[in-house]
């Protein structure tokens, strides 16, 4: 199993938490894009980058909305290219960079026209746009490279059997539990997916109660979009509840807030289900649980966007310094 490392995208730190999470053993780091909330995230890319020699990098996850698609192929063939090879496209249909502009997701067809355009553009082909206009992407590199490969993250049925058409990889946002994530695999594996992954939220702690409030704002993220459209299946009562609880109440200017009264009102057991929040041996075996179930990659998401920095990189150096090498045993 590949295990990729999420981050926020603050100016300062995004190049030396690459820099540490290649010498941590995370194969990869994706950053979030969302410009009213945090810096600029292909700027940040270029200079992880610049601060590493291994691991793989992209976004995590851009939209087709505030970058046209003909921008985003090119800035991925860029890091691409100046990476000699690293470079991942992570697209959604949208979240709070949407939010944050009076936008909401995009719709399924966008989201499809979105992913063949992109792709046509990395693999410099022609592409014929919505309204009739032809373009490609002039510039590409060395073709010996090869094409940038775009990951989706997807929650519900319809995005996930669009990636498997469009995409190389698809990357669940469905939590943890474990017959969710089941569910999401037979979903993926039915519509022909080659490469499954997911997003799982994280905090290695010895106390199961501090680990849990460092992720609360994150896991708010993501089971927020188990409200918007995917059924229920596999969902546990325990979790359905607190979903249906965080669809009504969810601040969007609180956004990915440990400390928002969203965040704040999920209940221990919720959080215990959906992430992987307590001591390393157990986050080890339900990681090991989920790679059981057909996932090839995870990419942590170690904390929110209000948590001390200290506290996110203690938790993530325990993830890497206690769990990574058990998955290998």
């Amino acid at each position: 199993m590949e295990v990729w490392l999420h981050a926020f995208s603050f100016a300062g730190r995004v190049a030396p938490l690459a820099r540490q999470a290649e010498e941590w053993g995370f194969d990869g780091l994706l950053v979030a894009d969302s410009q009213n909330l945090n810096a600029d995230v292909w700027i940040e890319l270029a200079l992880a980058a610049a601060a590493t020699e291994r691991i793989g990098l992209g976004p995590g996850v851009t939209n087709p909305v505030t970058r046209h698609p003909a921008v985003t192929a090119s800035a991925a063939a860029t890091l691409q290219a100046e990476t000699g090879g690293r470079a991942v496209l992570g697209l959604g249909r949208g979240d709070s960079a949407l939010a944050q502009i009076g936008r909401r997701p995009v719709h399924l067809a966008e989201l499809e026209r979105a992913l063949v355009e992109v792709q046509g553009y990395l693999s410099g082909d022609e592409v014929e746009l919505e309204d009739g206009t032809r373009s490609r992407i002039a510039w590409l590199p060395d073709p010996s490279l090869p094409k940038v490969p775009v990951a989706v993250a997807a929650t519900g049925p319809h995005v996930i059997e669009i990636a498997a058409r469009h995409a190389e990889h698809v990357d669940f946002t469905v939590g943890a539990e474990p017959e969710r994530v089941r569910w999401a695999v037979e979903t993926a594996r039915a519509a022909g997916a080659p490469s499954l992954g997911a997003y799982v939220n994280v905090a290695v702690h010895d106390d199961r109660a501090v680990a849990r409030d460092l992720v609360r704002g994150s896991v708010a993220i993501f089971a927020r979009f188990a409200a918007e459209g995917a059924p229920p299946d596999g969902l546990s009562e325990v979790t359905r509840a607190g979903i249906e609880r965080l669809s009504s109440s969810y601040d969007e200017s609180r956004h990915g807030h440990a400390g928002a009264a969203h965040a704040r009102e999920l209940e221990g057991e919720f959080i215990d289900r959906f992430a992987l929040a307590g001591p390393a041996d157990e986050v080890a075996a339900r990681v090991r649980e989920l790679a059981a179930l057909g996932i090839e990659r995870i990419v942590v998401v170690p904390g929110s966007l209000d948590v001390d920095p200290k506290r996110v990189q203690e938790t993530t150096a325990a993830f890497a310094r206690d769990v990574i090498p058990a998955l290998a045993d």
